[in-house]
């Protein structure tokens, strides 16, 4: 195979790549708390052994798979009227506990656990400030979460959310849909965090523009599809053509 059917497979399997991010959005347009992932492309140049031009004057150019982008839009805000639901209309992760250690999380879909504990949709736990689990009692009916993240109910203050910020938040390492790794970041303590109870943030993903782009990209999956069955087809009509001459 020559260079034009590399550089239309390369493509294809980027096309490929930007579909699958683009369907996992749409996945996860109900999901709390989930940002929009944006496949990020970059050009190859391949180099020449003799240091000169290729036919054409133009060097030949491969698509690569450089990263995936994580857009850090506040998503959409929804009123329940639950006094466990919690959103963030601000900058900052939720610190939550895991067996894998600490994770971070904007999903404020919170619930009573076992031993009255304050988790997430996962069953982590929900740390305070110092780094502990919240955990109410039987005789806590009236819960208030403030805005700086005080927990309180009529029995008095219980603790105070954990939330914190990450001076690169592209570096979070993903684990599952809503939950974070720092991947050796350093989390940074929000001082004066902007918090809404009865409130839940949602995906950040607008499913009409997701859609429209689904649709784009895979159009441009089947144009570059028949220009790959045409290229095959040129190729095979090279090789006929070498083999009746020397025939």
């Amino acid at each position: 195979m020559d260079s034009p059917g590399y550089i239309i497979l390369s493509r294809l399997a980027l096309q490929s790549r930007a579909t699958q991010v683009l369907a996992h959005n749409l996945a996860n347009a109900d999901t709390p708390g989930f940002r929009a992932l944006r496949p990020v492309f970059g050009e190859v140049i391949q180099r020449q052994e003799l240091g000169g031009s290729p036919p054409g004057g133009r060097p030949v150019a491969f698509v690569q798979d450089r990263a995936t982008w994580r857009e850090m839009d506040l998503g959409a805000m929804q009123v329940t009227g639950n006094p466990l639901d919690v959103a963030i209309t601000g900058e900052g992760f939720f610190a939550v506990e895991t067996p894998r250690g600490e994770r971070y999380t904007r999903g404020g879909r919170f619930s009573l656990g076992e031993g009255g504990r304050l988790v997430d949709m996962e069953g982590n736990a929900v740390l305070t400030a110092e780094g502990a689990p919240i955990a109410f009692s039987p005789n806590d009916t009236r819960i208030e979460i403030q805005g700086d993240g005080t927990v309180r109910s009529e029995n008095g203050v219980l603790g105070r959310l954990r939330v914190v910020r990450f001076d690169n938040p592209q570096a979070l390492r993903a684990e599952g849909d809503r939950v974070f790794d720092a991947a050796g970041a350093d989390p940074v303590a929000v001082e004066r965090p902007a918090l809404r109870q009865g409130v839940l943030e949602g995906s950040n993903v607008r499913p009409i523009i997701e859609m429209t782009r689904l649709t784009a990209e895979l159009r441009e999956f089947q144009f570059a599809a028949q220009f790959a069955e045409k290229e095959g087809e040129r190729l095979s009509t090279a090789v006929e053509r070498i083999l009746r001459r020397r025939s």
